[in-house]
């Protein structure tokens, strides 16, 4: 039977080009692949870490070197890549290492837009500094480095939540449902690794229960509450963008990421502000069956079966506002009504 060569193609398969590589700050150096697999030049320069971010890990020849522990992260230079995720563990790698008195090289296959990436979250995080100053910087010791469009988005909604990643970000929430949206629209199922973005079921008992919740007009079963609630301004841009579509690598201004407690006429007036109540757009919840194995749908009410809005994984829902939410799980203003509960704790038949 014949062999797929695919399958056996290692890093040892492919040429980098020239060894090219930069001194970022004391002991922390940016590179590409055939720098990370020059062995005089690791001996040379006393690289006691490699981090690599690349399709492929480095040759085992590499990987075994004594003296030099490796980290390896498997990603492409594609904008829809979930690269957010990794800046906690890698800025750890670089900074233990750099403390332990060793030089850390991070690399990808040129050295352009991923190794960068990190060494920009990592000079955010370590010095203060916002995403415009690190990533001059970094561009002051390598000219040529340039993270991709999605990259770049990735970064500064990483600056918005301080360096530090905060799950009730409404920016980072709408991040996470667009990259699993993409994986929806692939593979037709949600991934189980994207399983904690559907939230715990709002009527069920809880140790500090929100006072203010959304219920089924039509039998009062608790639907969301105020924390599940994602708010929209009228004719804004898509809260994330589909950065796939960004051709111009521009960086997004700051959303805030406030949720108000509840979104009606009378709480706007008050607190000037200018959220939506045509369309309540929500975060996925344990009650909707049908959300993990199919891209669009219903949303029923879970106890009497009434119709309350839809979902859908790909094309959204453009609010009757202008505004346009994609991926978009929605409740119609008209099917609920919200209330402030000193408990929101309601029998689920």
């Amino acid at each position: 039977m014949a062999t797929n060569r695919c399958d056996e193609l290692t890093r040892d398969d492919f040429d980098a080009g020239p060894s090219s590589y930069d001194e970022i700050e004391p002991n922390l150096y940016l590179g590409n692949l055939t720098a990370a697999t020059d062995v005089k030049w690791l001996k040379d320069v006393k690289i006691t870490h490699i981090l690599t971010v690349d399709s492929c890990p480095l040759p085992r020849k590499i990987q075994l070197l004594p003296d030099i522990t490796t980290k390896y992260i498997q990603i492409t230079d594609m904008p829809r890549e979930d690269f957010l995720i990794f800046f906690g563990d890698t800025y750890q790698f670089i900074d233990d290492g750099i403390k332990l008195g060793g030089r850390v090289l991070v690399h990808c296959y040129y050295g352009v837009s991923r190794s960068a990436t990190l060494v920009i979250a990592y000079l955010m995080k370590k010095h203060g500094m916002c995403l415009d100053a690190a990533f001059e910087f970094v561009k002051s010791k390598r000219r040529f480095v340039g993270p991709n469009a999605g990259f770049l988005e990735q970064l500064k909604l990483y600056e918005d939540m301080g360096c530090n990643i905060d799950c009730q970000n409404i920016q980072f929430k709408m991040y996470r449902l667009r990259i699993a949206a993409d994986k929806v629209r692939k593979a037709k199922i949600l991934p189980s690794n994207f399983a904690d973005l559907i939230k715990s079921d709002p009527a069920l008992t809880t140790v500090r229960p929100e006072p203010t919740v959304y219920r089924c007009k039509k039998c009062r079963r608790i639907v969301a509450s105020a924390s599940n609630i994602l708010p929209h301004t009228p004719h804004e841009r898509q809260i994330w963008p589909d950065v796939s579509t960004n051709k111009s690598g521009k960086l997004l201004k700051s959303k805030k990421s406030t949720l108000p407690e509840v979104l009606t006429v009378e709480n706007d007036e008050e607190n000037h502000t200018d959220f939506c109540i045509k369309t309540y757009f929500i975060e996925p919840l344990a009650w909707m069956s049908d959300i993990s194995h199919n891209i669009e749908g219903k949303l029923n009410c879970p106890k009497c079966n009434a119709k309350l809005g839809s979902f859908s994984w790909t094309s959204g829902c453009q609010c009757p506002c202008g505004t346009n939410i994609a991926p978009a799980f929605y409740l119609v203003p008209s099917k609920v009504d919200w209330s402030n509960a000193v408990q929101n704790v309601l029998v689920t038949v």
